[in-house]
């Protein structure tokens, strides 16, 4: 009979040793995204993939906020974070790292997220507004677009489940 782990089962790391530990060379950029649920799933996220960094930016609330806290579930207190005031600045500031910066959308060029290859660079995903999606100036400024191939009615997913896809496959590419 196969039994569930109890959390203290899991064997964790502290979040002291995790911020001790290498990160995987991606970074996550939020463009200006609205719901504090979703920036606290971000953070959550972001732990859970062991990403090097997650900017916030414009609109985007930023931790200590009990909504933010609500999700993230004490991530905001594991994973490195900053906050510009613009998407244009943490893209720069990503360029100064030497990041390859990918804008996460549905775009007229788009590269399916499937038939990726990061080859192991260090790679930056910018995540849009719940609304809008990304900038029309941030993916001109991207090295590329990808896309989450969807096969339904709505061609849309919630923003942070996109971040979970997302990360996932780069992760994954990284732990071959």
């Amino acid at each position: 009979m196969n039994k569930k782990l109890k959390l203290q089962q899991l064997k964790r790391d502290s979040v002291a040793s995790f911020k001790e530990k290498e990160k995987f060379p991606i970074i996550v950029i939020l463009d200006n995204i609205r719901s504090l649920n979703n920036i606290g799933s971000f953070f959550r996220t972001c732990d859970a993939f062991n990403v090097e960094e997650l900017i916030l930016t414009g609109i985007c609330a930023k931790p200590p906020h009990r909504e933010i806290q609500k999700t993230a579930l004490g991530a905001h207190q594991s994973v490195a974070w900053q906050y510009f005031e613009t998407t244009e600045d943490a893209v720069k500031y990503v360029r100064t790292k030497n990041y390859k910066v990918y804008a996460v959308e549905q775009a007229e060029t788009v590269i399916q997220l499937q038939n990726f290859a990061t080859n192991k660079e260090k790679t930056a995903v910018v995540f849009g507004n719940e609304v809008d999606g990304v900038q029309d100036a941030i993916i001109n400024l991207s090295d590329g677009v990808l896309e989450i191939p969807q096969f339904g009615t709505k061609h849309s997913l919630n923003v942070s489940v996109c971040g979970g896809a997302v990360l996932w496959e780069l992760t994954k590419q990284l732990i071959k």
